[in-house]
């Protein structure tokens, strides 16, 4: 029992006196101002790298003396006794093994080397003769005194392993599981202060900047012994995590206010934010980067870090946007910005930015950012298609009169700019973006304006119609709108053809709508004309028109105010309109005469041949007038006056066969009609005249591409 007290006795002053000696003769410590000034002055402090001590080792061979003997004692100092250099002077410890015997068992108990850090920094070196308690170092833990207490923590950690090994006993269990949890509790002190000097890393002064580097020298020291007990694992990793926390508090200060209280509320804060970023790194490059040994990594962390709250705070914004301007905002500080001259891209980053892989933000996010880019673009061009209807409609409430282009020709409306302002404004912005996206905006706003020729028109209908009534001024304003709807679709189509290229397929499908509904509002002129001359028409080829000209007038006068109309259209509508006016004109007045309600009687026909080409030159002028290009037309006014005033059957004989070949669809029905109106001669002239006819017929469908058989007239009179 007495022994075993004297062994425990002599083995902690052996320790004791151990450390004194280490502390004493190797004069290692240094004044505080002195502790950090840096490898090569601690290297002269101690007589330079010639002068290091040897190995201190324990004898390999085991004790023959029983433990607790004076023998025993001094075989432990013979093992501990250093060796000196050949000068006989004190050099510097390599590593220290300590090794206790206990009667023929050899075993090693206690090792540790004093790790060279790389730049001659140990900090065993720096433990003070008398260590520090647990309460004080954990007091100057969390004041940040780094220097004074981390190696004091190392003492008790090495002193920790050191009893661990040697006191076996259950007595002593407790007092080493206290021990083990003071370690344990001195370390969570010392993750949290190096993680909280990490984290304000980036806004450090001069003075707390050595602390960093001292830091840094920690964490080395703890990841070369890691593995031992009593201290911590991961210290890399808590550095990364206190970067990444010190990044987030940065970045995340940058100012940031609401669509309510700025309209460029993003644009301003991904800005402000690009700008932090950037300082933040350049302040890395210049001032934190040497404080860290090579393999840290540090301009590297800190802008994955960046990256990785980039893509956070992206996340969290993308919750926050609603309107489209933001959404491109978004994508353009995604796919652009980011890696532009502004940001990562800047001069002050190189080179270290292009010697590492660009951090890219993921597909999966920037898809996101599309989806609802899109989605939200889909609902703005079909609000925009209906602010533009709506403009409209409050033209035709107001009863506003259509503009004029700028040549001052034509009638136009405001539709068609809008419409295309629209497409290449979108267009445009997406393209700033991505010229990938340039062409799916394009073709999302032409299949929006698909439908919109149709439902415009059904409102305009519904709109319009109360303008045709009595009053003249209405009726013409109705006429006006049509002409300006005609020439500002026809004008839309023509700039269809801007994006034919990237969209042939949505392009041809709008300018078949847009034709369509160019080609319903000429008809609905036309209609409307055919409803105007309709009075008039009908009194045509009766004793009444036979008599007065009054009726004939009023059919002229219309014509001249739809060619009026006409010439405010673009040509190519101008011109159709024309022909199909020109057209309907001369069908209805030649159906007059072939219906069979007036005959000349006597010598009435010659009065009215001359009267027929008489109007019928004035018909020609008004039309040639008009420019209407359906010149075929003319020749059968006069051909059947000619007809209509032979006295005999044998003088009309000769006037078939240029009747036949230029109206090849005239038939036995139609020559009849015309012989019933002139009503002169005999029924056995009609006979010899309808033979005749029908053998010019039968001859001329046996000649090849006979006739002007693309014309037809007669075929469409009933």
């Amino acid at each position: 029992m007495f022994s075993s007290w004297i062994r425990k006795v002599y083995i902690k002053n052996i320790f004791k006196h151990l450390h004194e000696a280490l502390t004493r003769d190797l004069s290692f410590r240094m004044p505080a101002s002195d502790r950090m000034a840096g490898s090569e002055n601690r290297r002269n402090s101690y007589g330079g790298e010639e002068n290091r001590y040897r190995e201190i080792t324990a004898t390999p061979e085991p004790l023959e003396t029983a433990p607790g003997s004076s023998s025993y004692v001094k075989t432990m100092f013979q093992r501990f006794s250093l060796r000196r250099t050949e000068k006989g002077e004190p050099g510097k410890p390599s590593f220290i093994r300590r090794s206790f015997s206990y009667g023929q068992r050899n075993k090693s108990i206690w090792r540790d080397k004093s790790k060279d850090l790389g730049d001659g920094q140990s900090f065993i070196h720096n433990i003070p003769p008398k260590p520090l308690s647990v309460l004080q170092i954990d007091d100057l833990l969390k004041d940040g005194s780094l220097v004074e207490a981390y190696p004091s923590l190392l003492f008790l950690r090495l002193k920790f392993q050191h009893e661990q090994e040697t006191h076996a006993e259950e007595s002593c269990q407790v007092n080493l599981s206290r021990k083990e949890k003071d370690l344990s509790l001195l370390y969570e002190t010392l993750r949290d202060k190096v993680s909280n000097i990490v984290r304000q890393s980036v806004s450090l002064t001069l003075n707390n900047k050595e602390l960093l580097s001292y830091t840094a020298s920690i964490i080395r020291e703890e990841e070369k012994r890691e593995g031992e007990v009593g201290g911590m694992t991961g210290w890399r990793d808590v550095w990364r995590a206190a970067v990444q926390e010190g990044v987030r508090d940065g970045l995340s200060q940058v100012p940031l206010d609401s669509r309510e209280q700025n309209p460029s509320w993003l644009t301003l804060h991904l800005g402000l934010l690009g700008k932090t970023i950037v300082e933040q790194l350049e302040n890395v490059k210049a001032e934190l980067v040497k404080l860290y040994p090579p393999n840290f990594n540090v301009f590297e962390t800190y802008s994955s870090s960046c990256h990785e709250f980039v893509a956070e705070h992206l996340n969290v914004l993308l919750g926050k946007v609603t309107e489209l301007a933001d959404f491109s905002t978004m994508l353009d500080f995604c796919i652009n910005s980011y890696y532009s001259e502004t940001i990562l891209g800047s001069p002050s980053l190189q080179p270290e930015m292009n010697e590492q892989k660009t951090p890219s933000l993921s597909d999966g996010l920037i898809d996101k950012i599309k989806k609802k880019y899109y989605d939200c673009l889909q609902k703005n061009i079909q609000t925009s298609l209906d602010i533009i209807r709506r403009e409209q409609e409050e033209v035709w409430r107001v009863k506003a009169k259509p503009k004029e282009m700028e040549d001052g020709k034509f009638l136009t409306s405001e539709i068609h700019m809008n419409i295309y302002k629209m497409i290449s404004q979108y267009a445009e912005n997406a393209g700033n973006i991505d010229v990938k996206m340039k062409d799916r905006v394009v073709r999302m706003c032409l299949e929006a304006l698909k439908p919109f020729p149709e439902r415009f028109e059904d409102e305009f209908i519904k709109q319009s119609g109360s303008l045709l009534g009595s009053d003249l001024l209405d009726c013409c304003l109705w006429a006006e709108y049509h002409i300006a709807y005609i020439n500002s679709f026809s004008t839309l189509r023509d700039h269809m053809t801007d994006y034919k290229e990237a969209c042939p397929d949505q392009v041809e499908q709008v300018e078949r709508e847009v034709e369509r509904l160019a080609l319903r509002l000429r008809q609905a002129l036309l209609e409307q004309f055919k409803v105007e001359i309709k009075p008039f028409i009908d009194s045509m080829m009766t004793k009444k028109w036979l008599n007065s000209d009054a009726d004939f007038k009023e059919l002229t006068n219309r014509i001249e105010v739809y060619s009026g109309y006409k010439k405010f259209m673009k040509p190519l509508p101008a011109q159709n309109f024309a022909n199909e006016v020109h057209y309907h004109v001369v069908k209805e007045y030649i159906s007059e005469l072939l219906k069979n309600k007036y005959s000349c009687k006597g010598k009435k026909n010659e009065t009215a041949a001359a009267k027929i080409r008489e109007q019928w030159n004035e018909l020609k002028g008004l039309f040639c007038e008009m420019e209407s290009t359906l010149v075929w037309l003319h020749p059968i006014g006069d051909q059947i006056s000619k007809i209509i005033e032979q006295e005999h059957g044998r003088d009309i004989k000769d006037l078939l066969k240029p009747l036949v070949e230029s109206y090849p669809d005239i038939s036995k029905k139609h020559l009849l009609a015309i012989l019933y109106f002139r009503d002169h001669g005999l029924s056995i002239e009609r006979y010899h005249l309808i033979q005749h006819f029908t053998e010019l017929k039968q001859n001329l469908e046996k000649k090849p591409n006979a006739g002007s058989a693309e014309y037809s007239l007669f075929s469409d009179i009933k």
